[in-house]
């Protein structure tokens, strides 16, 4: 993408009612208007609030969002001019239970309270398999301690990835800290009891790594 769409999205952005783009600055020092605020102010109801984290175009925030009307769903991403088509459509299709955050996955307690988060969606994140990049690891120690803070206490988080290597570090590190694994699946398209929501809901990615004979992975859990 040329660098004048970029800026044109980037500005775009700055108009929609629905995407949030809060400074660093803003929720390092916690003051972040929306934390702990998102069902009254934003959502204007009690639905559970589900998270898409790396959400890229919001592919599966939207496509949940239709599928679960009683939920509410935010994606979240730092990469503006990808946010900028989920928050579009979200918007050209009048879709009231979903917003966007343009933000560091790793300052996630910054911009939700303790509860206020049912269910974490983690949807073929970089599997980031360096030793040193571990740091980055969505399902690492540091990041799932920042999940359970922001979870309800039976709130779930659902892992879907191409990376094996992913899933099953995961698996390990899950089994090791004594979490409780729902469901786990190397090739959930093979699991005849898989959620409709895994199966029947694709990303453009998702479909090319089928289409090159990937097998693609899910796991569900639960902190404890």
């Amino acid at each position: 993408m040329g660098s004048k769409n970029k800026l044109k999205r980037f500005k775009e952005n700055e108009t929609f009612s629905n995407l949030f783009q809060p400074s660093r600055k803003i929720l390092l020092a916690d003051q972040f208007e929306m934390k702990g605020n998102w069902h009254d102010t934003y959502f204007k109801n009690t639905n559970p609030i589900v998270l898409e984290l790396g959400c890229g175009k919001g592919e599966y925030t939207l496509a949940l969002s239709e599928r679960y009307p009683d939920k509410n769903f935010i994606g979240i991403d730092i990469k503006g001019a990808r946010i900028w088509r989920g928050a579009k459509t979200a918007l050209q299709e009048q879709r009231p239970n979903v917003a966007f955050i343009r933000m560091q996955i790793e300052l996630i307690e910054k911009a939700f309270a303790p509860g206020e988060v049912s269910e974490i969606w983690l949807t073929f994140p970089d599997p980031q398999i360096k030793y040193k990049r571990m740091k980055h690891r969505l399902t690492n120690p540091a990041f799932l301690k920042r999940y359970k803070n922001i979870l309800t206490g039976d709130g779930l988080i659902h892992l879907k990835t191409d990376s094996e290597f992913l899933h099953g570090y995961t698996i390990g590190l899950l089994q090791g800290l004594g979490h409780e694994i729902l469901l786990a699946h190397h090739d959930i398209y093979k699991n005849t009891e898989a959620p409709g929501e895994v199966v029947e809901i694709q990303t453009f990615y998702e479909k090319q790594f089928l289409e090159q004979g990937k097998a693609i992975t899910y796991l569900k859990f639960r902190l404890r």
